[in-house]
């Protein structure tokens, strides 16, 4: 086994901005946190690994300093977009977190598999997370197994169910009712107008927006809102958890010989309650019968410092992945 004295770091970087972990390998104690709600920029090359680093770095030395130590035996960085967009981190980020902080053990991990470690630990199962956008993991934690992963493809071709998927939705209402086409809602015509000024304006504010999936998923809680009283809206929120229960079905790992699978949700959207989460656990029961609902144990920050507990302790049980987890270190 490995060391379990140290100090481990989490890093998760996403959408909604930047958070930084710092606790202790053996577990005890309370972790010390940073965040900045800024996100990390992309480039040619995907997630700009210096801009990353700029950021991560200060904060992880100041965390660091706090605690009363030099270093960190492992480190984990989980961030949205590292399958696709994690060419520079992984380029960049080994030799700078080994340099400047010490770092014996480092993990580049996708966030849907920060997500799942924060929601199940090291158990088979799926995990969805949804905030503005949507991806779905599951594994039976074996090699040949491996990740499944569905969806998360972004907001012009996927995130089904997500934030963005149910503001979009929304707002295409709202619009509807305001042009007078079949489909509209009045009551969501009033949010939106509430929210973005007149409804013929809204182009012209969404589409140069480099932010335009967060600036969708910000009128996913109007949705919710409306849903009690308002058919539309309720009708967009069934339509969202059926995505999510085909996306957490086609993740699931086939049965297991001994234990049963696990489906646990994660992200900001499920905060909109039960104007989504009953319609959602319905699907899910129709789609998953046989797997058990449970609740997230923590987020992906969480997740983060569950990987590099694993990894500064040698009792890593993920599936290697160089898309999804590599272990570079």
């Amino acid at each position: 086994m490995g060391s379990i004295s140290g100090r481990i770091l989490g890093v998760d970087s996403g959408g909604s901005g930047i958070r930084v972990a710092l606790a202790r390998a053996d577990g005890t104690g309370e972790a010390l946190a940073w965040s900045s709600p800024v996100p990390v920029g992309t480039g040619g090359r995907g997630i700009d690994a210096r801009g990353l680093l700029d950021r991560v770095l200060p904060a992880a030395r100041e965390l660091l300093r706090t605690a009363g130590s030099g270093r960190c035996e492992a480190v984990c960085v989980g961030a949205a977009g590292m399958s696709t967009l994690g060419d520079d981190l992984r380029a960049v980020l080994p030799d700078a977190l080994r340099e400047e902080l010490g770092a014996r053990r480092l993990a580049l991990a996708s966030d849907a598999v920060t997500a799942y470690a924060g929601a199940l630990g090291q158990r088979p199962g799926v995990v969805v997370a949804a905030g503005t956008g949507l991806v779905a993991l599951g594994t039976d934690l074996t090699p040949r197994g491996g990740w499944r992963r569905v969806d998360g493809w972004g907001h012009l071709l996927g995130d089904c169910g997500s934030g963005a998927w149910i503001g979009r939705a929304g707002l295409e209402a709202a619009m509807r009712a305001y042009d007078g086409r079949a489909g509209g809602s009045h009551a969501l015509l009033a949010r939106l107008e509430a929210a973005f000024g007149p409804a013929p304006a809204l182009p012209a504010t969404l589409y140069p927006r480099s932010d335009r999936p967060a600036l969708l998923a910000s009128f996913a809680p109007e949705v919710g809102r409306c849903a009690p009283q308002d058919p539309v809206a309720a009708g967009i929120l069934r339509t969202a958890a059926r995505h999510i229960a085909e996306a957490a079905a086609a993740a699931c790992p086939p049965p297991l010989a001994h234990g049963r699978r696990e489906v646990a949700l994660t992200g900001g959207v499920f905060r909109m309650g039960k104007p989504l989460l009953i319609p959602l656990h319905e699907e899910l029961q129709k789609q998953l019968p046989q797997v058990r609902q449970t609740t997230a144990a923590g987020d992906p920050l969480a997740g983060a410092l569950h990987v590099a507990r694993a990894l500064a302790t040698d009792s890593l049980a993920f599936p290697i992945d160089d898309m999804l987890l590599s272990v570079v270190c």
